[in-house]
């Protein structure tokens, strides 16, 4: 080393000073695209902003429009289509030419401790901390400009065309599925995502900028700032690092991180794990993991004192019962944002899917694969998952259900099985919209008939008396809480579902609609709190009242639809709508401010007849009931019109009807198809 120090002596020492007072503003810009020749030190910047939190930087530099390089055609050309025809003093080219152009930022690196910039002065030199190294590049944000402007131009036009306008609003099918509570994982997923991290830049607000140039006085008092203020000897202090410190602080040493291996499997969990879990999720992992499971199963595994209407409240909610056992929920399987492992379909098109296969096991003991693929339209290996899940291959039949039916869990929980019969309809419903069948389809034509069984006389006797031995116990507690709890008046006459429903005052005596007093008659009196003398439950009348305040134009098949799902919904002990008829829901419509209109369906048409009954919201007390009711009277004469003629209906009778109005009752009221309008659920596939 002493031979070394000979060889290299120390001709100067340098004495170091660590400047503080830019130290969290001061930033090192780069221009990657311009030579270092070629500065914009003379060039006029315009304007220039900043977000601090994100290191963004804009600046705004003119353009020399004089110069021989520009071509004035080209930037009058791009000013035109970024801005318009049409002055504003939001727009982005004032002089009518592109006379600037932006430079946006990008960081060149996150870590900036290493760097600093330094002024040598006097023989000391002083040392600033970057806080930023930042690449200004050209930003092309005006094009993304220009193309919203040509789309706007688009839309313009093509509003003023019905036809045009009528076919982009076609009615789409769509899912409805309720919100699960945001795990941690998902969590950590959404915060790292793009859409998260674009919405938090866009939350912090831009701080403008006065440029200055180099020449600029302003400029010349800041660069004091890169000395240090402060030179007293008090305040200084001598490197006390040994040699190799320092070079460990300026080189640290490379450490390997050590990762814990695991002690087994990441989705194996033990009993003893899974115990310490909250209820919810300990049924939610078995139910992953088993796919189907009887109940009594289900509480064995868990742990012994545990409530069984808890178990219950919980298992309904991430399984479906299905031949008395359960089967865990699609959505459970397979969450949203993800796909098929085998072919990469999308989660929400696999749910559909397998809802079909789980319904069919609700139907029949066996079903064949071939069947369901024709209809689902999944590939083969999804659709093996689906049924290896819950069934098992059977010669000659197909695949049938892995589990024998639980008859002692459909007899102990009647109303559970109920609702969950009442909640299969719902998901019927929307299946049948979605893959277009019905359920007729699938009853074998060759069906063999079961041979008849003579009982005698004496036997059915016999029977009858053992029924209602067994029955009378439930049948007179069930009574006793209906007379003390119930909100629903029984009704004792036969339901009257397919009777033809009519909303005229004269087929009924004493002004009344299906037995109970109209909202026209004289004996309805809504101003004194008059009310049917039958008076219909008051939680039936919000269900039909909500209903219509959100759909305004509804079916008598899609009340029912929805009227189904609301029961599906309810509470386990809440059977408050057990004896509600389609006569009632009927009454229960028009009693709420509606009406039913008397669509003119063709001749042809295949619509049923609950889909041939259309009821309207009649009376909100807002000044747009005016425009429904002529809106019903045009679909009166017509099951299907124009734009055009119902703006010329509404011009005649209310005078200028601005755009937004016929906008919002076509939106509220109707569908479209084909150049044509409808009423909700008036437009047959």
């Amino acid at each position: 080393m002493a031979s070394g120090d000979e060889d290299d002596p120390i001709i100067e020492e340098i004495d170091v000073y660590h400047a503080k007072s830019l130290a969290d503003k001061l930033y090192l810009l780069q221009y990657p695209v311009r030579p270092s020749t070629m500065t914009y030190g003379d060039v006029n910047h315009l304007a220039a902003k900043i977000k601090p939190k994100q290191q963004r930087l804009e600046l705004e530099v003119a353009i020399n429009t004089t110069s021989p390089n520009y071509c004035r055609s080209k930037g009058e050309q791009i000013a035109l289509n970024v801005d318009g025809t049409s002055y504003d003093e939001t727009n982005t080219y004032s002089a009518k030419m592109m006379d600037k152009q932006t430079f946006s930022s990008i960081q060149a690196t996150t870590n900036t401790s290493r760097y600093a910039a330094a002024v040598f002065r006097k023989g000391e030199l002083h040392v600033t901390p970057l806080t930023g190294i930042l690449q200004m590049r050209p930003s092309f944000s005006y094009l993304d400009k220009a193309d919203n402007k040509t789309r706007e131009r688009e839309a313009a036009n093509e509003g003023g065309d019905s036809s045009q306008d009528e076919t982009e609003e076609e009615a789409k099918a769509i899912t409805v599925r309720f919100a699960r509570p945001e795990s941690e994982q998902a969590r950590q997923r959404r915060i790292q995502s793009y859409e998260f991290l674009q919405k938090k830049q866009a939350e912090e607000p831009w701080i403008h900028l006065k440029y200055h140039s180099a020449k600029d006085g302003r400029s010349d008092h800041e660069k004091q700032y890169l000395f240090c203020q402060s030179v007293d000897a008090s305040q200084n202090c001598e490197l006390v690092k040994t040699p190799k410190e320092y070079l460990d602080m300026l080189m640290p040493p490379l450490t390997e991180e050590k990762l814990a291996t695991p002690v087994g499997p990441s989705n194996v969990l033990s009993m003893a794990q899974l115990r310490t879990l909250p209820l919810g999720e300990q049924v939610k992992t078995l139910m992953k993991n088993v796919k189907v499971m009887p109940f009594a199963n289900l509480m064995g595994l868990l742990a012994s004192g545990i409530d069984q209407t808890s178990v219950l409240r919980c298992i309904q909610q991430v399984a479906l019962l299905v031949q008395g056992n359960w089967v865990v929920k699609s959505d459970v399987l397979y969450p949203k944002n993800t796909c098929s492992a085998h072919s990469g379909v999308p989660a929400e098109v696999l749910c559909r899917g397998r809802d079909f296969v789980i319904w069919r096991f609700t139907q029949e003991r066996s079903v064949m694969r071939k069947e369901i693929t024709s209809i689902i339209k999944l590939p083969p290996e999804d659709v093996k998952e689906f049924l290896e899940h819950i069934a098992a291959p059977r010669v000659n039949r197909g695949w049938e259900f892995l589990l024998p039916t639980d008859m002692d869990f459909i007899k102990k929980h009647p109303d559970i099985t109920h609702r969950q019969h009442m909640l299969w309809l719902g998901i019927q419903s929307k299946l049948e919209k979605v893959f277009n069948f019905s359920k007729e389809d699938f009853v074998p034509k060759n069906a063999p008939q079961q041979e008849p069984v003579h009982i005698s006389g004496d036997q059915r006797l016999k029977m009858a008396q053992e029924r209602v031995t067994e029955n009378k116990v439930s049948l007179q507690r069930d009574l006793d809480a209906k007379r003390a709890g119930s909100s629903v008046q029984i009704n004792q006459e036969p339901s009257r579902a397919g009777e033809p429903m009519d909303t005229s005052s004269s087929s009924v005596p004493n002004g009344s609609v299906n037995g109970y007093p109209s909202a026209t008659s004289p004996s309805f009196d809504h101003a004194n709190g008059g009310s049917p003398s039958n008076t219909l439950s008051p939680e039936l009348q919000d269900f039909v009242t909500q209903t219509f305040r959100k759909h305004v134009v509804i079916t008598l098949s899609e009340l029912k639809r929805l009227f189904n799902l609301h029961l599906a919904s309810m509470p386990t002990r809440q059977s408050i709508f057990c004896s509600i008829s389609d006569h009632m829901l009927q009454d229960a419509v028009l009693l709420c401010q509606c009406k039913q209109i008397m669509v003119p369906f063709p001749a042809q048409s295949k619509a049923a007849p609950d889909e041939q009954k259309v009821f309207g919201l009649w009376e909100t007390g807002d000044s747009f009931d005016q425009h429904r009711r002529l809106l019903y009277g045009v679909f009166s004469k017509n099951y299907r019109v124009r734009r055009a003629t119902i703006q010329a209906k509404l011009t005649q009778e209310l005078g200028d009807v601005s755009k937004a109005e016929i906008d919002r009752l076509l939106h509220e009221c109707c569908s479209s198809h084909a150049g044509m309008w409808y009423l909700k659920g008036t437009i047959q596939s």
